[in-house]
């Protein structure tokens, strides 16, 4: 059973013909294996995650101005 995915420090690819993007990613197994594998996201997921990290990104830059007084 998968435990959680991580995302591999590569680029992501973008195939215009299918109008989808693939990120490479590594499945982490409950036993302690790992598996390569990929995520494909289709156009709307692509903004949608974009929007959703820059918020993230956007909340940890404020926490460490807050912790940063």
């Amino acid at each position: 059973m998968v435990s959680h995915v991580t995302i591999d420090q590569r680029d992501v690819r973008y195939d215009p013909r299918a109008q989808q993007a693939a990120l490479s990613v590594t499945l982490h197994y409950r036993d302690g294996a790992t598996e390569p594998s990929v995520l494909v996201m289709n156009p709307g997921q692509i903004e949608l995650y974009a929007i959703q990290l820059e918020r993230a990104i956007s909340q940890r830059e404020s926490a460490q101005n807050v912790s940063a007084r």
